[in-house]
């Protein structure tokens, strides 16, 4: 008979292989997809996983891919800090849209002053204060009232998403823009522009942030005793409560923390890539962010190269779409597999099949 045993202590070889695993497992599954939609899986996957970085068109695609890792790695190693902790910030989304807003918010309030030295560090300030107050809200209610902090950042995001559509209507309009909903074109604006820092490699401020993000992490986790707290308290709260660490304080620390580093990244989207506030500003990078914490298992530098392949699949599922002429929701699809293979593999982290008569009992 075969059955589940639980190991004595998790497997570290199942720890980081379990997300290598996830990705094979994906891949064979998304080639069953795409064969059942009638088109040829091992070219779909080449479109999507190779395409992109070798394919005739890579010196398009390898910018973008690296526009799109930098809000999900940034994101998403804000969200390790809670998440190691024991802390479900699941409102990352509602953070990285109100940083954007009050980014966006600070440049406008400037235009067409043409002061970069001044209004894009003041940007980046607001972008950060915006996510971090954003993430205060369910922080300071769950040390205050003990409430779910899962269901009310998950609640904030729906009113952020109000939110920045009544500002893309009304505050943050276009003046110029016909009645047009939207504000004006950061791009355009010099002094705000989140522009490439080196030309035509997708390598902007946002980036940069991102890469500073997973160093700082990793000192944190590694070096630091606030990294050793946040480890405690996720491994054992008791344990953690005898060693002296108080769980209100880290409660708002890595709320704080995953808060700033979300509305950094809403900041850098909206300067950059997005360019305005819409009320469709590009959504999900917050709920995808989960997906690369869990499949880098946390650790920062697992996290960047997380952020890299979910990064290429939106690069490589957009080019599938175009050249292939497959659904968009095929694509989605094929990313929910990934955390879906991932939950799955991950049990074999902390249990084992073993054969045989389980106990009596």
């Amino acid at each position: 008979m075969l059955r589940l045993e639980k190991r004595p202590q998790p497997s570290r070889g199942w720890t980081y292989g379990a997300p290598v695993l996830a990705v094979i497992l994906t891949i064979i599954l998304g080639m069953g997809l795409f064969a059942i939609l009638g088109k040829d899986p091992l070219i779909a996957i080449k479109t999507i996983f190779w395409d992109p970085i070798f394919g005739p068109f890579a010196h398009f695609y390898r910018p973008e891919i690296v526009k799109k890792a930098a809000p999900l790695v940034l994101i998403a190693v804000g969200l390790s800090f809670g998440f190691r902790a024991g802390i479900w910030n699941i409102g990352a989304e509602g953070q990285y849209i109100i940083g954007a807003i009050c980014g966006a918010g600070v440049a406008l309030a400037f235009y067409p002053m043409e002061a970069r030295w001044l209004i894009f560090p003041l940007m980046i300030v607001a972008g950060l204060l915006g996510g971090l107050l954003w993430a205060m809200i369910p922080a300071i209610l769950r040390v205050v009232f003990k409430t779910n902090e899962i269901l009310v950042s998950l609640m904030l995001v729906y009113v952020a998403e109000v939110l920045i559509k009544a500002f893309s209507i009304g505050l943050l309009r276009n003046p110029e823009g016909f009645g047009m909903p939207g504000s004006r074109n950061l791009r355009q604006y010099p002094s705000a522009a989140n522009l490439d820092l080196i030309p035509n490699t997708g390598f902007h401020w946002g980036a940069l942030a991102a890469l500073m993000a997973v160093v700082g992490a990793y000192i944190l986790f590694t070096r630091h005793q606030f990294g050793f707290n946040v480890r405690l308290a996720g491994q054992s709260p008791r344990a953690a409560g005898f060693a002296g660490v108080n769980a209100n304080r880290l409660v708002i620390l890595c709320m704080g923390i995953s808060g700033a580093l979300a509305g950094l990244a809403g900041l850098f989207e909206v300067a950059g890539p997005s360019g305005q506030i819409l009320g469709s500003f590009p959504a999900f990078y917050g709920f995808t962010a989960i997906i690369v914490a869990f499949l880098g298992r946390l650790h920062p530098v697992g996290i960047l190269f997380a952020g890299l392949i979910m990064a290429l699949t939106y690069i490589g599922g957009q080019a599938a779409e175009a050249q292939l002429n497959l659904p968009a929701a095929a694509i989605l699809t094929f990313q929910g597999m990934l955390l879906f293979c991932l939950l799955a593999v991950d049990v074999l982290t902390n249990y084992r099949f073993k054969f045989g008569q389980g106990e009596a009992r």
